[in-house]
């Protein structure tokens, strides 16, 4: 960041359709890129940061640019939670429920248990010989994982899939859309309801669930800290293996010779997984707070601004990686941004990477020979703040 003496008013990007900006919102990102550090996109009505840089320096500096917003949707659908907190008060919550998440627990506990959940998904459609890999492998194995990390009893992946969209859209609901309000709130007493079921058993029998974390943590959670960040991991838990899963086996299966370097060595395995979520990254931007007038890279920012961290963008910044748009495993290593930066970095990243990059997407070429695309129905991808493929139609020798 460097701190112009003259400054501009965020330009305005007003000839992007909302449609447009959902089908394929990169041209939009490079446009806005190219203008400004922070440039406003009128059909979304949100001032937007796209550049790495400018990111990493929003980041490091949480005094300014604040996760904290009284006002937020997603206060108001899932309650106060450590996602819209700074400082101590986030450190104190994201402590309590690490235990769950490091590497180790991924790799001693929750490994394990995802390969049983994998085995028992593929084997219901492995002899069919096609299938759209959305709902058959990407939303079940991201559902149910993501209910046994958490601690939940008897909550099928429909629901967490429900419960997830529903309250993802609560906490998007600008225009205040009374149906996307009540499913939201019907959703969150879903998730409340959940929660008290499974309290019970993890206060007698602790264990590496979040819950149980945040139950027997030396600074543990009160029911309401429980309530609000469980619902923001099943609001932001779900979408990002399961789009990622879906953009890794797209991207390896639409590249056929980097598919086959990687088979031929399977520590490359991780390494395409971090670039799927590089190439088009699930969760694209989330919010940051302006605490007072400032001037921004020559942009003038006001206090009480909301500006939406783009990392989406960021991840695709032609001054950071080489021909961005490309899916590349053998790209130049450069760290993305993918799962955020700086005291907010995504706390199940670990559980991310294990499932999709050493589980999941290396398995299931393993399993399914000659795994291919459907030629008759071409993947779509949709989304800009969440962004990944709505279908993935393949075809296999069975």
């Amino acid at each position: 960041m460097s701190v112009a003496q003259t400054s501009v008013a965020p330009p305005v990007i007003s000839d992007v359709t909302f449609a447009e900006l959902l089908t394929d919102p990169y041209p939009t990102f490079k446009r806005a890129r190219d203008m400004a550090a922070v440039v406003r996109i009128e059909a979304a009505n949100i001032l937007v940061a796209t550049r790495y840089e400018d990111i990493m320096a929003m980041e490091r500096d949480p005094e300014l640019f604040s996760s904290e917003n009284p006002q937020s949707l997603v206060n108001k659908v899932m309650g106060h939670t450590m996602m819209r907190k700074d400082g101590e008060a986030h450190a104190r919550e994201r402590k309590a429920l690490e235990p769950a998440l490091r590497p180790g627990a991924v790799k001693s506990c929750w490994g394990p248990k995802l390969e049983i959940i994998f085995d028992e998904i593929v084997s219901d459609f492995e002899k069919d010989g096609e299938a759209d890999l959305f709902n058959a492998l990407a939303a079940p194995m991201a559902g149910r994982a993501l209910a046994e990390v958490l601690g939940f009893f008897g909550v099928d992946w429909q629901t967490m899939a429900l419960w997830s969209q529903s309250l993802i859209d609560g906490a998007g609901n600008y225009s205040g859309d009374p149906e996307i309000a009540r499913k939201a709130a019907e959703a969150a007493k879903g998730v409340e309801d959940a929660i008290n079921r499974a309290l019970p058993h993890h206060r007698q029998n602790p264990n590496t669930s979040v819950l149980s974390s945040m139950l027997h943590a030396e600074d543990p959670h009160t029911i309401e800290q429980i309530y609000a960040n469980i619902k923001v991991a099943v609001g932001g838990g779900l979408n990002e293996p399961r789009d990622s899963i879906l953009t890794m086996v797209l991207g390896l299966l639409e590249n056929l010779d980097q598919l086959e370097r990687i088979k031929s060595d399977p520590n490359l395995w991780p390494t395409a997984f971090e670039e799927s979520v590089r190439w088009i990254s699930p969760i694209g931007m989330y919010p940051r707070r302006v605490t007072r007038d400032v001037v921004f890279s020559g942009v003038q920012l006001r206090a009480g601004d909301q500006v939406g961290l783009c990392v989406g963008a960021a991840n695709r910044d032609d001054s950071r990686f080489a021909d961005p748009d490309r899916f590349d495993v053998f790209r130049e290593k450069k760290s993305h941004l993918a799962f955020g930066a700086g005291a907010h970095f995504c706390a199940g990243t670990w559980v991310a990477r294990h499932m999709v990059g050493r589980l999941v997407v290396p398995r299931l070429f393993e399993r399914l020979k000659n795994l291919r695309l459907k030629d008759t129905e071409a993947p779509r991808i949709q989304g800009w703040v969440f962004r990944g493929p709505v279908n993935l139609s393949v075809i296999w020798d069975a």
